[in-house]
């Protein structure tokens, strides 16, 4: 019987802190990941977008090219998941960094372990998304205006194109897939983000509040993602 053998992922590491850098090298190295190291932006673009890396950790202060330039620049030619870990920590660049693309943002200074907590969980989630079987892939949920293709995770709504990120996608298609149902926070986490929330963490926050945007641009009305304070989330659907 022949062992199944379990290919190391590989990381790229965009940051020009040799010491954090070197730090992220050797725990991650550790731990059975293949890592590489970048220390500037125009160097780091074109490295994340080779094909060659199944997780990139960004910082955003870079020589050359910021990591928000860069992540924007990325998602043009590349779907390779990204982590933000940068010493900006406040809202604005959380906000930016994942309307840019971000799968997730973890401000500095973290924690090793939160760290490999977080790039487990989207390498787990990209994991999923790749072994899908292929009937599923083809596959597409609507509800009124809104239709969710599942094969290129595309949603539109009255023909539009919304401009989601996969993360914004699965986080709609949960919220329809339970329709005019509350889903708590910490379920979201599970199911969309892939890990459990923290006290002080609002990635699950950002990410409604940019879908909401979204629709609301495309002509969504405002109640279509609800909040029910103190429960979570829901999806009211008569208005769709």
């Amino acid at each position: 019987m022949n062992a199944i053998v379990q290919i190391p992922a590989r990381l790229l590491v965009i940051e020009d802190d040799s010491v954090l850098s070197g730090h992220l090298h050797d725990y991650f190295s550790e731990r059975h990941y293949r890592v590489s190291q970048c220390p500037e932006g125009p160097a780091g673009l074109e490295a994340a977008a080779s094909g060659d890396y199944d997780l990139v950790l960004l910082d955003i202060l870079l020589p050359g090219l910021n990591g928000l330039e860069l992540l924007n620049a990325l998602r043009k030619q590349s779907p390779v998941p990204v982590i933000v870990v940068s010493a900006l920590g406040d809202e604005q660049a959380r906000i930016q960094g994942l309307i840019n693309g971000a799968d997730d943002y973890l401000p500095k200074p973290f924690s090793m372990a939160e760290l490999a907590v977080r790039v487990d969980a989207v390498l787990r989630r990209v994991a999923l998304e790749r072994w899908r079987p292929e009937a599923l892939q083809v596959q597409s949920e609507s509800v009124g205006k809104l239709v969710l293709r599942d094969h290129d995770m595309v949603g539109l709504y009255r023909h539009m194109d919304l401009g989601l990120t996969n993360t914004e996608f699965r986080l709609l298609q949960v919220l329809l897939e339970h329709r005019d149902t509350v889903l708590s926070k910490p379920f979201l986490y599970q199911a969309v983000l892939h890990r459990g929330c923290g006290r002080h963490d609002r990635s699950l926050d950002l990410h409604i509040s940019h879908l909401r945007r979204k629709l609301r641009d495309a002509g969504a009305p405002e109640s279509a993602v609800r909040t029910v304070w103190g429960q979570g989330y829901t999806l009211i659907t008569d208005s769709l």
